[in-house]
């Protein structure tokens, strides 16, 4: 049993900090990616530059880059164009070009991306987004997939690099008014946002509306808890009996720790607001003594009435007719 004191919740929240890679990463100069569709601008050659036509889309003119990093563009060949940055494709393209054509004007664009972030959980649009010449970031992203706020668990983010993990918690990077800076995304990061629903806390006892709660953020205190269920009961609840039970999954290999909070106290509304609860948490108030002689005689009044009934019965049974 440990008692919630000043002293207990007296250390603050943890602050929510970066991964340094993550906070000191700028994105370069866009390079070529497999699955690009690159327009390429061949002046007074129109034959080289719109193939399909000049009323086609430019995508429909481009050519794409092939999945191993291949290029073909007509008398150029093919050859490695992955990698390059724009100012470089068009430099090899002229280079090339000018065998046959007679100082070559060329010019490069990107009509279609292939390179993608990918967002999977808790979002209204999970498509995978492009990395474009224009650097994409996770706030960027996560605004356009549309968090939905319901059943995001907004604590547990996880950016996916290069075969890495970071938790990210959004709730605790901007919370106090502070925004969260900005980070940048790679080609080939990965976005999950888990849902709520298994970060429960359940509050039974002598409260209004005993239930399971659901939150989303990075911890939910004991006073938001017991606001939800519509506080303590004033009839039955028993103020001084509020407990948490806590690591009751894990009772197999260390015993659940109790902590007490004496609701009586006009302090315990600011220790409450103080005090963080944890997913598995059992919240439980205990009831007041007169509703234990209450429920004690509301099981005695039925017994006693079957046997006055009884007493009744061998009354009549042996008197005479």
């Amino acid at each position: 049993m440990v008692p919630i004191t000043a002293q207990l919740v007296a250390g603050e929240r943890p602050l929510q900090s970066l991964p340094p890679e993550l906070a000191s990463y700028q994105p370069q100069v866009y390079r070529i990616h497999p699955g690009d569709t690159i327009l390429v601008t061949v002046w007074d050659h129109p034959e080289l530059t719109t193939p399909a036509g000049n009323q086609q889309q430019a995508v429909t003119n481009g050519r794409m880059v092939q999945p191993d990093g291949s290029f073909f563009y007509p008398y150029a060949g093919k050859f490695k164009a992955a990698g390059m940055t724009i100012e470089e494709l068009r430099s090899t393209l002229s280079s090339k070009l000018a065998q046959y054509l007679r100082e070559p004007k060329v010019d490069v664009n990107v009509v279609g991306y292939g390179s993608r972030v990918a967002l999977q959980g808790a979002f209204e649009d999970t498509t995978p987004q492009e990395v474009t010449t224009v650097p994409l970031t996770l706030a960027q992203a996560i605004g356009k997939a549309r968090i939905d706020a319901e059943q995001a668990d907004l604590s547990g983010l996880v950016l996916t690099r290069d075969n890495r993990n970071y938790k990210l918690d959004l709730d605790a990077l901007n919370r106090n008014g502070d925004v969260a800076p900005d980070i940048y995304l790679k080609p080939g990061d990965h976005i999950f946002l888990p849902f709520n629903d298994r970060k429960e806390v359940y509050v039974i006892g002598e409260v209004l509306r005993p239930q399971a709660i659901n939150f989303k953020t990075t911890d939910m205190s004991l006073t938001q808890a017991l606001g939800r269920t519509g506080g303590l009961n004033p009839v039955t609840s028993k103020g001084s009996a509020v407990y948490v039970i806590r690591g009751i999954d894990e009772m197999k290999r260390t015993p659940a720790t109790v902590y007490h909070l004496d609701a009586k106290s006009p302090v315990a509304f600011t220790l409450a607001d103080r005090f963080s609860l944890q997913p598995g948490d059992v919240v439980w108030v205990g009831p007041a003594g007169v509703t234990r002689w209450n429920r004690f005689l509301s099981q005695l009044l039925p017994l006693s009435g079957l046997i006055s009934n009884a007493a009744a019965a061998e009354y009549n049974i042996g008197r005479p007719d």
